[in-house]
């Protein structure tokens, strides 16, 4: 630990209607790793957003001061030229071209204005090498997973010779052996290289096994800064700071009552949509009654969202067979207008991409999926529109100042939010929720979970995909393991640990190896 780098002075930023920084300061020491928490909504990302210049000098009030200078970033050029880059949770990667293209990107390796494509995939690779990504240069960041993706935002960032390098959320979509790696890169970056690092994140057990401090931040405003070593930095500590009271119970209590099967999938198989070769979901069968909360367990690529999306109306995958049941009869869902009428709902884990409309309002996210509800004869009631969306906005505990608000100004929490209502306007049966609570704090998680619970406590039937073993424990009546795109074993509540899940992933895993 050395000097200060950086210290951030009564920053105050704000949007119309919403004062989202107010007064803040956070002061970092170099060649630390220092965490900041908060609820979403709390004005984390806009604090890093008003560092970086993505928010430029002259929109926030306050004073950065950086390596002992003043500085008035005016676009994110200005920071990186200081050795500040920021990595968000929406990865800015281009799909389609390759990892040395994307790490170079507007950074680019020419001479006399020409790219010299050797001495760029000569340099990628030295740097994927520093962060132990082995993959071909020329590969496609769509042909790699998402931990690989992270590694390579990971990479570009030392290529710009970072000396503060901010991540926010880098661990919301890797599994728990994917985003252990990363941490232990920061810290290997910290001890070696004298890199410090700011990092957020709503995983408070990744915050305990990393970070040198942790700044709390509520309501726009920095509460606390907590030193490792000194300061109690346990979860129920770090939560207290963020929500500003003691929560005794991360999962709301629910009286179970099981009703009639509501819903079951029959010997389901489905290829990948380009691969025509390769299964994604293997002679899958699940059931799932009414009053119950079903979980569906497994590392990323076993198969678990593919089966949801190709149930969901066939919205991924070819060549499917199987059956469908719902209340004791059979089903045909070829289109998802075919699930959504039918009773299905499918709150999708890519908000972004695939489930809401970022640049539309709250309003019109919330009653996307069923028109008809506020509508007559064809015809849009406006006000009815108004009135639904205030009601859930209300309901679901969204931060927005109106339900005109655009969804784009929300927190990734209140995002989720908005995407969970959109299905719960549409007055569903059976509920698919995959990764429900991806990138969302304790408190919203809460939220989250009693509104499955209200769900439930209605004869509702829930399916939920969780990367967090804790989540599915927590919540579910009963737990389904799957495997290399199969289904391999089933576990009421009672006799499902993470032990357990795990064992039986490791022990499919040999047989297929030995296979």
């Amino acid at each position: 630990m050395g000097n200060i780098i950086l210290q951030m002075q009564n920053i105050t930023k704000v949007f119309p209607g919403v004062r989202a920084l107010d007064q803040v300061n956070i002061e970092v020491t170099e060649g630390e790793i220092h965490a900041i928490c908060g609820e979403n909504g709390a004005g984390k990302s806009t604090l890093m957003n008003v560092l970086s210049g993505i928010y430029p000098y002259g929109t926030y009030e306050g004073d950065i001061i950086y390596q002992g200078q003043e500085c008035r970033f005016h676009n994110i050029k200005d920071s990186e030229h200081k050795g500040i880059v920021i990595i968000h949770q929406e990865l800015a990667l281009v799909p389609y071209l390759s990892i040395a293209e994307n790490m170079f990107l507007g950074n680019e390796r020419a001479t006399v204005g020409v790219v010299d494509w050797d001495l760029t995939n000569q340099k990628a690779a030295e740097y994927m090498g520093i962060v132990g990504l082995r993959e071909n240069p020329r590969t496609l960041i769509k042909d790699i997973g998402m931990g690989k993706q992270q590694l390579v935002e990971i990479a570009k960032a030392l290529a710009k010779d970072v000396k503060l390098l901010i991540l926010d959320e880098p661990t919301s979509s890797l599994n728990e052996g994917d985003a252990k790696n990363l941490l232990d890169l920061l810290l290997k970056f910290k001890l070696e290289k004298g890199i410090t690092s700011i990092l957020i994140s709503h995983k408070l057990n990744e915050l305990a096994y990393c970070a040198d401090k942790i700044t709390v931040i509520r309501d726009g405003h920095s509460i606390e800064t907590l030193v490792k070593g000194k300061d109690d930095i346990s979860e129920a500590r770090i939560i207290k700071g963020m929500v500003g009271r003691e929560m005794t119970h991360r999962f709301p209590p629910r009286e179970h009552m099981i009703g009639d099967v509501a819903f079951e999938i029959r010997n389901w198989t489905a290829y990948h949509p380009l691969y025509s070769d390769r299964k994604v979901v293997d002679n899958a069968s699940m059931v799932i009654h009414r009053g119950e909360v079903v979980g569906i367990a497994g590392l990323i690529g076993a198969g678990r969202t593919e089966l949801a999306m190709s149930v969901f109306g066939r919205a991924y995958g070819t060549n499917i067979s199987g059956e469908l049941f719902k209340d004791g009869k059979p089903i045909s869902l070829h289109t998802i207008p075919q699930a959504i009428q039918a009773g299905l709902a499918y709150v999708t884990e890519d908000r972004k991409g695939n489930g809401l409309i970022i640049p539309d309002s709250i309003k019109h996210n919330l009653t996307l999926a069923r028109p008809e509800f506020i509508s007559e004869r064809g015809i849009l009631d406006k006000d009815l529109e108004v009135h639904k969306a205030k009601d859930l906005r209300q309901r679901l505990g969204v931060k927005a100042p109106t339900v005109e608000q655009l969804v784009a100004n929300l927190s990734g929490g209140n995002q989720q939010k908005v995407l969970v209502g959109k299905w719960i306007f549409a007055q569903p049966d059976v509920l698919i929720m995959d990764e429900p609570t991806r990138g969302v704090d304790v408190g919203a998680k809460y939220e989250i979970y009693q509104i499955i619970n209200d769900l439930v406590a209605m004869g509702k039937a829930v399916l939920m995909i969780s990367s967090e073993l804790p989540e599915l424990l927590g919540m579910c009546d009963r737990i389904y393991v799957m495997n290399e795109s199969r289904v391999i074993a089933e576990l009421p509540a009672q006799e499902a640990s993470q032990e357990s899940i795990m064992g039986y992933i490791m022990q499919d895993s040999k047989k297929e190896i030995g296979a």
